[in-house]
Protein backbone atom coordinates (compact mmCIF):
# COMPACT_ATOMS: atom_id res chain seq x y z
CA UNK A 1 0.00 0.00 0.00
CA UNK A 2 1.24 3.71 -0.88
CA UNK A 3 1.38 5.61 2.04
CA UNK A 4 0.27 9.29 1.65
CA UNK A 5 3.02 12.04 2.29
CA UNK A 6 2.64 13.85 5.11
CA UNK A 7 1.71 17.07 3.14
CA UNK A 8 -0.82 15.37 1.23
CA UNK A 9 -2.51 14.35 4.94
CA UNK A 10 -2.37 17.25 5.88
CA UNK A 11 -3.59 19.09 2.95
CA UNK A 12 -6.71 16.65 3.18
CA UNK A 13 -7.34 17.44 6.76
CA UNK A 14 -7.37 21.00 6.11
CA UNK A 15 -10.00 20.26 2.93
CA UNK A 16 -11.98 18.89 5.10
CA UNK A 17 -11.77 21.20 8.24
CA UNK A 18 -12.34 23.85 5.66
CA UNK A 19 -15.65 22.42 4.27
CA UNK A 20 -16.86 22.05 7.95
CA UNK A 21 -16.19 25.73 8.77
CA UNK A 22 -17.98 27.04 5.40
CA UNK A 23 -21.25 24.71 6.66
CA UNK A 24 -21.10 26.53 9.71
CA UNK A 25 -20.30 23.65 11.77
CA UNK A 26 -17.06 25.30 13.86
CA UNK A 27 -19.01 28.01 14.51
CA UNK A 28 -21.82 25.70 16.45
CA UNK A 29 -19.69 23.41 17.96
CA UNK A 30 -18.26 24.28 21.47
CA UNK A 31 -14.64 24.34 21.95
CA UNK A 32 -13.63 21.21 22.89
CA UNK A 33 -10.31 21.77 24.51
CA UNK A 34 -9.39 19.29 27.51
CA UNK A 35 -10.96 20.20 30.59
CA UNK A 36 -10.89 18.67 33.81
CA UNK A 37 -13.28 15.69 34.26
CA UNK A 38 -16.49 17.22 35.51
CA UNK A 39 -17.32 14.10 37.46
CA UNK A 40 -13.96 14.68 39.67
CA UNK A 41 -14.87 15.04 43.46
CA UNK A 42 -14.24 18.79 44.60
CA UNK A 43 -10.85 20.35 45.21
CA UNK A 44 -7.36 19.82 43.67
CA UNK A 45 -5.39 16.33 43.43
CA UNK A 46 -1.32 17.37 42.60
CA UNK A 47 1.31 14.93 42.30
CA UNK A 48 5.23 15.50 41.97
CA UNK A 49 7.14 15.02 38.71
CA UNK A 50 10.98 15.88 37.69
CA UNK A 51 12.39 17.07 34.29
CA UNK A 52 14.96 15.75 32.90
CA UNK A 53 15.59 18.96 31.11
CA UNK A 54 16.84 19.76 35.06
CA UNK A 55 19.91 17.84 34.66
CA UNK A 56 20.86 18.91 31.18
CA UNK A 57 24.12 19.93 32.14
CA UNK A 58 24.88 16.29 32.77
CA UNK A 59 22.55 14.48 29.83
CA UNK A 60 24.09 13.84 26.40
CA UNK A 61 22.20 16.54 24.07
CA UNK A 62 21.60 14.79 21.23
CA UNK A 63 20.24 17.70 19.29
CA UNK A 64 23.79 19.11 20.27
CA UNK A 65 25.26 15.92 18.38
CA UNK A 66 26.38 14.11 21.81
CA UNK A 67 27.83 11.03 22.57
CA UNK A 68 26.69 8.70 24.91
CA UNK A 69 29.29 7.73 27.60
CA UNK A 70 30.29 11.59 27.80
CA UNK A 71 28.44 12.86 30.42
CA UNK A 72 27.47 11.71 34.00
CA UNK A 73 23.74 10.52 33.52
CA UNK A 74 21.86 8.83 30.07
CA UNK A 75 18.06 8.63 30.32
CA UNK A 76 18.13 5.22 32.42
CA UNK A 77 20.60 7.10 34.71
CA UNK A 78 18.11 10.15 35.30
CA UNK A 79 15.21 7.57 36.42
CA UNK A 80 17.27 5.75 38.70
CA UNK A 81 18.58 9.02 40.54
CA UNK A 82 15.24 10.52 40.50
CA UNK A 83 13.64 7.15 42.21
CA UNK A 84 16.21 8.93 45.33
CA UNK A 85 13.91 11.81 45.15
CA UNK A 86 10.50 10.89 46.73
CA UNK A 87 8.89 11.78 44.04
CA UNK A 88 5.62 10.63 41.98
CA UNK A 89 7.25 10.39 38.34
CA UNK A 90 9.61 11.82 35.81
CA UNK A 91 9.12 13.54 32.60
CA UNK A 92 11.55 12.65 29.91
CA UNK A 93 12.70 15.38 27.29
CA UNK A 94 13.20 14.10 24.05
CA UNK A 95 16.80 16.35 23.30
CA UNK A 96 18.47 13.72 25.74
CA UNK A 97 17.52 10.50 23.81
CA UNK A 98 18.55 9.53 20.34
CA UNK A 99 16.28 10.58 17.22
CA UNK A 100 14.80 8.14 16.39
CA UNK A 101 14.35 7.02 19.76
CA UNK A 102 14.07 3.16 18.91
CA UNK A 103 10.57 0.88 20.19
CA UNK A 104 13.13 -0.78 22.07
CA UNK A 105 14.62 2.04 24.16
CA UNK A 106 10.77 3.06 24.62
CA UNK A 107 9.84 0.14 26.66
CA UNK A 108 12.96 -0.39 28.44
CA UNK A 109 12.78 3.02 30.09
CA UNK A 110 8.86 2.48 30.78
CA UNK A 111 9.46 -0.72 32.70
CA UNK A 112 12.66 0.80 34.35
CA UNK A 113 10.60 3.66 35.68
CA UNK A 114 7.31 1.26 36.69
CA UNK A 115 9.85 -0.96 38.39
CA UNK A 116 10.94 1.86 40.42
CA UNK A 117 7.29 2.97 41.80
CA UNK A 118 7.48 6.17 38.82
CA UNK A 119 5.39 7.68 36.48
CA UNK A 120 6.49 8.86 32.92
CA UNK A 121 4.42 12.12 33.12
CA UNK A 122 4.85 13.30 29.98
CA UNK A 123 7.38 14.27 27.15
CA UNK A 124 8.94 17.64 25.83
CA UNK A 125 9.97 18.11 22.13
CA UNK A 126 11.60 21.49 20.43
CA UNK A 127 9.14 21.80 17.30
CA UNK A 128 8.27 25.08 15.63
CA UNK A 129 4.94 24.91 14.27
CA UNK A 130 4.96 28.54 12.33
CA UNK A 131 5.49 27.35 9.20
CA UNK A 132 3.90 27.60 6.14
CA UNK A 133 3.49 24.23 3.96
CA UNK A 134 6.58 23.64 2.46
CA UNK A 135 9.49 21.29 2.82
CA UNK A 136 10.25 22.49 6.37
CA UNK A 137 6.73 21.76 8.10
CA UNK A 138 6.61 18.78 6.26
CA UNK A 139 9.97 17.80 8.73
CA UNK A 140 8.46 19.32 11.62
CA UNK A 141 5.09 17.27 11.29
CA UNK A 142 7.35 14.23 10.52
CA UNK A 143 9.44 14.96 13.96
CA UNK A 144 6.43 15.69 16.15
CA UNK A 145 4.43 12.74 15.00
CA UNK A 146 7.84 10.79 15.39
CA UNK A 147 7.68 11.17 18.87
CA UNK A 148 4.31 11.02 19.74
CA UNK A 149 4.84 7.60 18.52
CA UNK A 150 7.66 7.38 20.79
CA UNK A 151 6.05 8.78 23.88
CA UNK A 152 2.87 6.81 23.44
CA UNK A 153 5.02 3.38 23.50
CA UNK A 154 6.39 4.87 27.02
CA UNK A 155 2.88 5.38 27.96
CA UNK A 156 3.13 9.13 28.55
CA UNK A 157 -0.16 10.65 28.74
CA UNK A 158 0.78 14.21 27.43
CA UNK A 159 3.92 16.32 25.34
CA UNK A 160 4.99 19.91 26.16
CA UNK A 161 5.37 21.64 22.79
CA UNK A 162 5.57 24.57 21.51
CA UNK A 163 3.84 27.08 19.11
CA UNK A 164 7.37 27.98 17.69
CA UNK A 165 8.17 31.77 16.31
CA UNK A 166 8.72 33.77 12.72
CA UNK A 167 11.60 32.50 11.42
CA UNK A 168 12.26 35.05 8.96
CA UNK A 169 11.60 38.50 8.38
CA UNK A 170 8.83 37.94 5.01
CA UNK A 171 6.23 36.09 7.73
CA UNK A 172 4.48 38.22 9.83
CA UNK A 173 3.55 38.01 13.52
CA UNK A 174 -0.28 37.39 12.31
CA UNK A 175 0.15 34.73 9.78
CA UNK A 176 2.62 32.78 11.92
CA UNK A 177 -0.17 32.70 14.40
CA UNK A 178 -2.54 31.81 11.84
CA UNK A 179 -0.15 29.07 10.38
CA UNK A 180 0.53 28.03 14.27
CA UNK A 181 -3.03 27.77 15.14
CA UNK A 182 -3.93 25.41 11.56
CA UNK A 183 -0.89 23.20 12.60
CA UNK A 184 -1.47 22.31 16.13
CA UNK A 185 -4.97 21.77 14.72
CA UNK A 186 -3.33 19.11 12.57
CA UNK A 187 -0.81 17.95 14.91
CA UNK A 188 -3.89 17.32 17.34
CA UNK A 189 -5.06 14.54 15.04
CA UNK A 190 -2.25 12.67 14.98
CA UNK A 191 -1.70 12.73 18.88
CA UNK A 192 -5.35 11.32 19.20
CA UNK A 193 -4.68 8.21 17.02
CA UNK A 194 -1.98 7.36 19.49
CA UNK A 195 -3.92 8.71 22.95
CA UNK A 196 -1.61 11.50 23.56
CA UNK A 197 -2.82 14.94 24.59
CA UNK A 198 -0.61 17.83 23.17
CA UNK A 199 0.12 20.94 25.42
CA UNK A 200 1.43 23.91 24.22
CA UNK A 201 3.79 25.79 25.74
CA UNK A 202 3.87 29.52 26.48
CA UNK A 203 7.56 30.11 25.69
CA UNK A 204 8.87 32.46 23.45
CA UNK A 205 6.36 33.23 21.25
CA UNK A 206 3.50 32.68 23.64
CA UNK A 207 4.93 34.04 26.15
CA UNK A 208 2.14 36.94 25.06
CA UNK A 209 -0.80 36.05 27.24
CA UNK A 210 -3.03 37.99 24.69
CA UNK A 211 -1.65 35.58 22.10
CA UNK A 212 -1.62 32.47 24.13
CA UNK A 213 -5.05 32.98 25.11
CA UNK A 214 -6.02 33.28 20.80
CA UNK A 215 -4.00 30.26 20.19
CA UNK A 216 -5.92 28.35 23.46
CA UNK A 217 -9.24 29.44 22.24
CA UNK A 218 -8.46 28.66 18.66
CA UNK A 219 -7.84 25.09 18.42
CA UNK A 220 -10.63 22.97 18.99
CA UNK A 221 -9.67 19.59 19.89
CA UNK A 222 -9.95 17.02 23.29
CA UNK A 223 -6.39 15.93 22.63
CA UNK A 224 -5.12 20.27 22.94
CA UNK A 225 -4.30 22.10 26.33
CA UNK A 226 -1.70 24.43 27.89
CA UNK A 227 1.69 22.80 29.04
CA UNK A 228 1.60 25.57 32.19
CA UNK A 229 5.04 26.99 32.45
CA UNK A 230 5.12 29.04 35.64
CA UNK A 231 8.41 30.44 34.69
CA UNK A 232 8.11 31.56 30.91
CA UNK A 233 5.95 35.41 30.37
CA UNK A 234 6.56 38.49 28.52
CA UNK A 235 7.36 41.59 30.59
CA UNK A 236 4.54 42.05 32.60
CA UNK A 237 4.16 43.87 36.52
CA UNK A 238 1.49 40.73 37.13
CA UNK A 239 2.64 37.51 36.51
CA UNK A 240 0.65 35.65 38.82
CA UNK A 241 -2.24 37.46 37.10
CA UNK A 242 -1.03 36.14 33.76
CA UNK A 243 -0.69 32.90 34.64
CA UNK A 244 -4.17 32.98 36.08
CA UNK A 245 -5.75 33.76 32.96
CA UNK A 246 -4.32 30.71 31.09
CA UNK A 247 -4.28 28.01 34.35
CA UNK A 248 -7.85 26.97 33.03
CA UNK A 249 -6.58 25.07 30.11
CA UNK A 250 -3.55 23.31 31.85
CA UNK A 251 -3.06 20.00 30.77
CA UNK A 252 0.44 19.57 32.29
CA UNK A 253 2.37 22.05 35.11
CA UNK A 254 5.72 22.95 34.83
CA UNK A 255 7.04 24.94 38.05
CA UNK A 256 9.83 27.21 37.93
CA UNK A 257 12.45 28.09 40.61
CA UNK A 258 12.39 32.02 39.32
CA UNK A 259 9.04 33.74 38.41
CA UNK A 260 9.80 37.27 35.98
CA UNK A 261 8.14 40.73 37.01
CA UNK A 262 8.68 43.58 34.44
CA UNK A 263 11.46 41.51 32.91
CA UNK A 264 13.76 40.61 36.14
CA UNK A 265 13.33 37.04 38.21
CA UNK A 266 12.51 36.87 41.60
CA UNK A 267 11.95 33.52 43.38
CA UNK A 268 8.92 32.50 42.27
CA UNK A 269 6.28 31.26 45.36
CA UNK A 270 4.90 28.31 45.20
CA UNK A 271 1.97 28.33 47.18
CA UNK A 272 0.75 31.07 45.29
CA UNK A 273 1.40 28.95 41.78
CA UNK A 274 -0.11 25.72 43.44
CA UNK A 275 -3.17 27.86 44.21
CA UNK A 276 -3.83 29.23 40.70
CA UNK A 277 -3.74 25.40 40.10
CA UNK A 278 -6.01 24.51 42.28
CA UNK A 279 -8.83 26.91 41.45
CA UNK A 280 -8.51 26.40 38.23
CA UNK A 281 -9.42 23.10 38.36
CA UNK A 282 -6.17 21.52 37.38
CA UNK A 283 -5.47 18.16 38.74
CA UNK A 284 -2.53 16.46 38.00
CA UNK A 285 1.18 16.41 37.66
CA UNK A 286 3.08 19.52 39.14
CA UNK A 287 6.57 18.78 37.46
CA UNK A 288 9.57 20.41 38.63
CA UNK A 289 11.97 22.17 35.76
CA UNK A 290 15.16 23.27 37.77
CA UNK A 291 17.07 25.60 35.85
CA UNK A 292 20.22 26.20 36.91
CA UNK A 293 23.12 25.05 38.00
CA UNK A 294 23.54 22.92 40.69
CA UNK A 295 20.19 20.23 40.20
CA UNK A 296 22.26 17.14 42.14
CA UNK A 297 22.64 19.52 45.13
CA UNK A 298 19.41 22.20 44.71
CA UNK A 299 16.70 19.50 43.25
CA UNK A 300 16.26 18.01 46.62
CA UNK A 301 15.59 21.72 48.70
CA UNK A 302 12.87 22.61 45.58
CA UNK A 303 10.88 19.15 45.69
CA UNK A 304 10.72 19.80 49.53
CA UNK A 305 9.17 23.25 48.75
CA UNK A 306 7.13 21.98 46.33
CA UNK A 307 5.60 19.07 48.57
CA UNK A 308 4.92 21.71 50.99
CA UNK A 309 3.20 24.01 48.94
CA UNK A 310 0.75 20.83 48.12
CA UNK A 311 0.47 20.12 51.38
Amino acid sequence: MMMKAPHDSRRNFLKITGLAAAAGLTASTPLRAARPAKSAPPGPRFKTSLAAYSFRHHLPNYRNGATPGKTALDMAGFIDHAATLDIDAVELTSYFLPDPCSPQLARELQRQAHLLGLDISGGAIGNNFSFPDGPELDRQMAYTERWIKTYAAMGAPVIRVFAGHPTTDDLSDADAEKNIIRNLQYACTLAAEHGVILGVENHDFTTNIDRMERILAAVDSPWFGLNFDSGNLAKTSDPYGDLKRIAPHTVNAQIKIDIPRNGTKEPADFNRIVDILGEAGYRGYLVLEYEEDEPFEEVPYYLDKLRAAIG
